[in-house]
């Protein structure tokens, strides 16, 4: 029973999402996608990326809900104690660790002063909450979700973040992006949609201690999810071992110096809840002259290890409104779009 609700969540999560965001008020969807965001986290104009403030509270303590109370159990099968432990036991991905993550504690990105505060998390956090309010929602049962209440209370519900990111090749009349499909054999969350791309949970690059406060950047963290999704590096950077040394690796200091000259743009858009699985992805959008793109992709990878990379889009209304609204594209994915498309981010 529970294998097929969960082969019916990741076989329709598209239409699920969809018809879960109608639950919610119509003014919490971010331009008329299914994702959903309070009035705080969408800002008027775009945010340049170094200007978002973090802040990091090691000590925060979480008193939500877990996913592992009496209200999650009717998305378990018999024996199990977490929906983590149900996937990794009966439908374990290709990827699936419990790695630590920085948690999203308070968020404003409308106000003058830009923020987020994070804590300490896991990744498995959000599945045995996020996840298991999907399942809940295709085997249609609501105790979790029910529990958890909205879910940009980030006070209710432990919150991961996936970074997402819309890489541009910026061209005079011709910018064009990149789009993943999401395979559901290899990965955890949104397997058969598709993405922008990178995508990455913000996160250290390793477990080590030295890692949570070296790795505690919006920008090392994309820098390593390009590295990994367009180019199809390894995520393994030795840095169980010693932090990893951002100013001596050739292409991330390419890209930082393109921040400083021009030819490569970062910024925020936003950030949102998926209405199924509660994901919460904060919308950036790298734009980065051809010149440059050229040199630092030319090996562009056609497949990575959570699926595969479609060829270069045209960045045009039309193009965008096709994966936006007649495309099975992940709600942070479909949102983003339209997003840099509106602000002109090309």
């Amino acid at each position: 029973m529970w294998l097929d609700v969960r082969r019916q969540l990741v076989e329709n999560r598209y239409q699920l999402a969809v018809e879960a965001a109608g639950e919610f008020p119509a003014e919490r969807r971010v331009a008329g996608t299914p994702l959903l965001a309070p009035a705080s986290w969408i800002p008027a104009e775009p945010i340049p990326l170094t200007s978002v403030r973090l802040e990091f509270d090691p000590d925060a303590v979480f008193s939500g809900v877990t996913g592992l109370e009496p209200a999650a159990q009717e998305s378990l099968p018999p024996g199990y104690s977490s929906y983590a432990e149900a996937i990794r036991g009966l439908a374990a991905p290709a990827v699936f660790e419990d790695r630590p993550t920085y948690r999203l504690i308070s968020a404003d990105l409308a106000g003058a002063d830009p923020v987020l505060r994070f804590g300490r998390g896991t990744y498995f956090d959000s599945i045995n909450t996020g996840e298991a309010a999907a399942h809940e929602y295709a085997a249609g049962v609501g105790g979790l979700r029910a529990a958890i209440g909205e879910p940009w209370n980030l006070s209710r519900r432990p919150t991961n973040v996936a970074i997402s990111t819309l890489t541009l090749r910026a061209e005079a009349g011709e910018s064009t992006f990149f789009v993943h499909w999401r395979d559901p054999k290899k990965v955890g969350h949104a397997g058969g949609l598709y993405q922008v791309v990178p995508v990455g949970i913000f996160q250290p690059s390793a477990a080590a201690a030295w890692n949570e406060q070296h790795d505690f950047s919006l920008w090392r963290n994309i820098v390593r999810e390009l590295a990994e999704e367009l180019l199809g590096e390894s995520e393994d950077y030795g840095s169980d071992a010693a932090p990893i040394e951002y100013d001596d690796w050739p292409f991330a200091a390419r890209l930082e110096a393109g921040l400083a000259d021009g030819s490569v743009r970062a910024h925020c858009v936003g950030l949102g809840v998926d209405p199924l699985t509660f994901a919460t992805d904060l919308l950036t959008v790298v734009s980065i002259d051809a010149p440059l793109f050229d040199d630092l992709f030319a090996n562009l990878v056609e497949r990575n290890d959570e699926g595969r990379v479609l060829a270069p889009q045209l960045f045009t209304p039309e193009v965008v409104g096709n994966f936006v609204h007649h495309q099975p594209m992940q709600a942070a994915g479909a949102a983003l779009l339209h997003l840099a498309q509106t602000h002109h981010l090309a």
